[in-house]
Parts: structure tokens; sequence; C-alpha cells
């Protein structure tokens, strides 16, 4: 497993760059993601460890995916994601959400390893219209629900749900939960990308960086 300081260097690298290359600033990012922009010159900087729905916000506004946002390096036309290189984003309870693999726009998919312990949960924030979820359990029961409305899935089991809705995935059971999931986003039409700005280069310092499990260590203001 990559370890969080290179991780969270990345990140900021990577924000970075994908914002410059838009021609954004701090401020039309902001408002774009719903992220504070104090959050983003954390962020930027490599001072905090945002959680995965904060990066989420952040990927939807610059048009990339997660993975994007969390990667080294750039992708190859064919690139095998080792065991150590794995994004791991820790739960406080002793869960984890690993996102093993992911491609950029404009066949935007993920694929994600969950585990969450018995009594545990994480709160998904709506993603951009058209997005689509399939998962399926391999361990305990999935309790998932969807714009109010629960669902129980069990080992062996499979679902397919609109994402473009807050949704919640909780371990209402006594014994470990792992699922394994995949999340599909619809290229935007072409008016709906911030188009790039070649003459502001990326700022590509590159220190490899990590997180902290989603919400932990963030302000209150974001």
């Amino acid at each position: 497993m990559a370890d969080p300081a290179t991780i969270t260097a990345a990140i900021a690298a990577n924000v970075r760059g994908q914002r410059a290359h838009r021609g954004m600033t701090l401020d039309e990012l902001a408002a774009r993601s719903n992220v504070s922009r104090g959050m983003l010159i954390q962020i930027e900087q490599g001072r905090t460890n945002p959680s995965v729905n904060t990066l989420t916000r952040i990927a939807d506004a610059l048009g990339v995916t997660l993975a994007r946002l969390v990667e080294v390096a750039d992708t190859p036309v064919v690139r095998v994601v080792h065991a150590s290189e794995v994004v791991t984003f820790r739960h406080a309870g002793g869960g984890s959400a690993r996102l093993l693999v992911g491609t950029d726009a404009p066949a935007i998919l993920e694929l994600w390893d969950w585990r969450l312990g018995p009594g545990e949960h994480h709160d998904g924030d709506a993603h951009p219209a058209g997005t689509r979820e399939m998962l399926t359990v391999l361990e305990g029961r999935l309790t998932l629900t969807v714009y109010g409305r629960s669902h129980v899935v069990g080992p062996g089991d499979a679902v397919v749900f609109s994402a473009d809705r807050s949704h919640r995935y909780a371990n209402e059971h006594d014994e470990p939960l792992r699922f394994v999931m995949v999340v599909t986003e619809p290229p935007a039409p072409p008016d709906a990308r911030v188009p790039p700005d070649m003459t502001v280069p990326p700022d590509m310092t590159v220190t490899p960086d990590l997180l902290e499990p989603p919400g932990v260590g963030e302000p209150a203001h974001d």
C-alpha cells in the first residue's frame, strides 16, 4: 500500500495541475465543487487529508475521475495496478474503501473494494446525472439506501442503481461486510466541460501522498 504522505502530495499536485490546465481560479473551483476555498488551498498545499466525498465533488467539478486525482503518475495505455499502489480510504470504525483502478473521461469508470465492520455506514453524495453503481456482496449483508428506500443485499447478490442522488451503504448486522463496486459516469456534453487554457501550464511538482478515513481531519466549514 502506498504511504499516506505520498498520496497526499499526489492529490495536491493533481488538483493543482487539473485546475491550472482548465484555467480555473480557486474561487471558480470552490463554486463548482461546493468545497470551500480554504479547504481547496489546504488540499493543493498538501496540508490536509480530504475525504472520499470531498474528492468526488472536486473531481466532478474538474471533469475527471476521483482515480485521476489520487494517481501518482500518468496512466499509460495499459496499466497494471499492483497491490502496493492501491489507494485505501480508512474508516474510523475499522472498515475501508479501496479504489482499485479508474479511468478518465470520456469513459469514466471506477472499481472499488469496500469493507465495513458491524454498525458501520458510509453516506455517499449524489454523483452527476446519469451516474450508476453496480456492486456484488462477497461477505456479509449490505443495507443499501437510495432515495429513502432500503434494500438488503446478501452474499452473491448483485445490484445496480442510479447514484445521481444521495445514498448510503450500511452494515446493520453482526458479521463483517465486503463488497466490490463499479461506478460508471456518462460522458458530459462538450459544452459542460471547462475548456482547457493551454497558456497556463500545470504545476506538476509531484511528490506522491494518501488519505484519512472519509470525513476525518476536515474543517467544519467544508
